[in-house]
């Protein structure tokens, strides 16, 4: 993913995070896909490579880099075949430590923020439910305030990092009456009683990424759990819903690439009536599409990474961007595990793996239906 901020910074960077990937997770990725599990340590890894929230301030032992660099470990990640890691990496780097670091509290910063940098703490974002997906307003999680404390109860579903999650983001309704006025963020420790989790979900694609369901049953939280105001929950999504929609354009880019380089690579050496499939016009023809249609969304992420960085990212600008992107995933890469032929159908090829991590990318963070009404909605004022 060349940046339009791509400078030293971003290059040296680029270099730990492929030496680290390669060393670490490359030789037992294959072996953690087939467990369906990650092992917790390898956040410690990760954060002690530098890698976790790099664009936090170093007050919270971070390195303080552009935010660009956090995009980037997401789009090697997605571009080496980690789909998995990479989906857990955007959560806990992407999506959560800004939503702290935006929102929370000086005290909940200094609390989590430096062991999430290293590792020591990972955390999940829980808002989908078993019968409310997009429609977040039609969440039934309450917390109900008791005293000095909070009081959870109800269930979230499909939540990433969930078996291991130290810290849980949970979005709840303080205000059963006011709709999507009346949900509230909390930092759920889950070492508290009346947190329980479910069994790992065992999912098509994405095998190494733990996924679960979790339990709030009479669970009581502090006072200073709460994540910003009361019944600003719905905001503060829409507020950071940018960036977590870049981290999903990002691995969508990421894996676009790594499965084009495995195809050309693969269409090079196969042979078919007496010459390589790479020399016939369809093989070619095919592939320059797949090609075209990386660069075009390749712009675009770009275009919407210098916009974050000015701070004019719109909600429709990540709409368009996480629709595009991840539609272009799915469909290159069906076409390139075509030219495999029947050994694109096998788990010994790693495109096999590439097409089954891809097909959640159009339904989490927002499906794509919902991010065409989104679009829709501000042209039909």
């Amino acid at each position: 993913m060349q940046s339009v901020n791509d400078n030293e910074e971003m290059n040296l960077f680029r270099e730990m995070t492929i030496r680290c990937l390669e060393q670490e997770i490359s030789p037992h990725y294959e072996q953690w896909e087939e467990e369906h599990a990650t092992p917790r340590g390898i956040w410690n890894t990760l954060g002690q490579a530098g890698l976790l929230g790099p664009d936090l301030p170093e007050m919270y032992g971070a390195a303080e880099t552009s935010f660009e660099v956090s995009q980037m470990i997401t789009y090697e990640m997605s571009r080496m075949g980690f789909g998995g890691l990479s989906s857990g990496y955007n959560i806990h780097s992407n999506i959560v430590m800004p939503y702290i670091l935006h929102i929370g509290t000086d005290q909940q910063k200094q609390q989590w923020l430096p062991k999430m940098v290293t590792g020591e703490v990972l955390s999940a974002i829980a808002m989908t439910e078993p019968g409310a997906g997009s429609d977040l307003a039609g969440m039934t999680t309450s917390a109900v305030k008791d005293g000095d404390d909070w009081v959870l109860n109800g269930s979230k579903v499909f939540i990433t990092n969930g078996i291991y999650a130290d810290l849980v983001v949970v979005c709840a309704k303080t205000d059963p009456n006011a709709g999507s006025k009346g949900i509230s963020l909390f930092l759920v420790d889950t070492t508290l009683p009346g947190f329980n989790r479910g069994k790992s979900i065992r999912k098509i694609g994405q095998h190494s990424s733990d996924t679960a369901e979790l339990f709030f049953e009479n669970m009581r939280v502090p006072a200073n759990a709460l994540l910003g105001e009361p019944g600003k929950g719905f905001v503060y999504l829409m507020q950071e819903l940018p960036r977590e929609r870049l981290g999903v354009a990002s691995q969508a880019v990421g894996a676009a690439d790594g499965a084009l380089a495995l195809t050309i690579d693969y269409v090079k050496e196969r042979k078919a009536f007496g010459q390589a499939i790479s020399e016939f016009q369809n093989t070619r023809f095919t592939l320059a599409g797949c090609k075209t249609q990386i660069e075009a969304n390749r712009a675009l992420l770009n275009s919407c990474l210098d916009k974050y960085s000015r701070q004019e990212m719109t909600v429709d600008d990540a709409a368009i961007l996480k629709l595009s992107a991840t539609e272009m995933q799915v469909q290159v890469i069906d076409q390139c595990l075509q030219m495999f032929g029947g050994y694109g159908y096998t788990a010994e090829y790693p495109i096999s793996r590439f097409y089954v991590d891809a097909r959640i990318q159009t339904i989490y963070a927002g499906t794509s239906e919902i991010m065409k009404e989104v679009i829709s909605r501000s042209m039909f004022k």
